[in-house]
């Protein structure tokens, strides 16, 4: 599993912003992964003519980042898969990390540890945010299963597992646009540990930068519990699209 290869997915909605900054990151990426795949929502961009330029494959699909993440884990053709955020920077020797952790067989799902930064300044109060909420947000929602060892992790963590028990377990719920990443930490749970590994994954702080840090880390907050009381079709009216 040390050597085992590593696909990257990538789900995309209108990135062109920041995909120049992916591509130069995951040029660096040493060793390199096996694939990198892009899954398109159905920009209205130049997102998908950045990604062939990257010589990354490319897959246009209806939007939905549960669908456009089973997509790009039934397309990728290495064992393990790593999915991350358009606007993520992951650690230089992040394909090692990926294959060194999955070497514990007790592990079934597992995530880097975000960092919200912007151009000017680090948002250490929401990266604590982040952090702890992997912890309390299964506490308060789902208490009978944070006792099983279930912890939530999100998108933005670099969320990475092996791609058969991924296909095992379902994947994604295919209708969710906001905290696919929930029902599949609680899918994963059933298999063996989930983790989080104490190794930064620097991510865009686009989304405080517009709202503002109380709006949202409330925002944050507000999503979680009413992903746990089961209002699914009403999330991505409370988390708007920022680009």
């Amino acid at each position: 599993m040390t050597e085992a290869g590593v696909a990257i997915v990538i789900p995309v909605l209108d990135e062109e912003k920041a995909l120049p900054a992916l591509v130069e990151t995951l040029a660096a990426l040493d060793p390199q992964p096996a694939q990198v795949i892009v899954v398109d929502g159905g920009s209205s961009d130049a997102s998908c003519t950045l990604v062939r330029g990257a010589n990354w494959t490319c897959i246009e699909t209806t939007a939905g980042r549960g669908h456009q993440i089973n997509t790009g884990v039934e397309a990728a053709r290495a064992p393990l898969v790593c999915v991350l955020h358009a606007d993520s920077v992951p650690p230089r020797d992040m394909v090692q990390v990926v294959r060194d952790t999955l070497a514990d067989e007790r592990i079934a799902l597992a995530s880097f540890t975000p960092l919200i930064r912007g151009p000017d300044k680090t948002r250490w109060g929401t990266t604590f945010h982040n952090w702890i909420k992997t912890w309390y947000a299964p506490l308060i929602t789902r208490p009978h299963l944070f006792a099983r060892g279930v912890r939530l992790l999100f998108g933005d963590h670099g969320m990475f597992f092996r791609r058969a028990q991924f296909l095992e377990i379902g994947g994604c719920t295919p209708s969710d646009a906001v905290m696919e990443e929930a029902d599949l930490c609680v899918k994963f749970a059933r298999l063996g540990r989930i983790r989080m590994v104490p190794r930064w994954i620097e991510t865009s702080d686009r989304r405080i930068a517009a709202w503002g840090p109380l709006k949202a880390n409330w925002i944050y907050f507000k999503v979680g519990i009413m992903w746990a009381v089961g209002a699914r079709s009403r999330l991505s009216r409370h988390y708007p699209h920022v680009r």
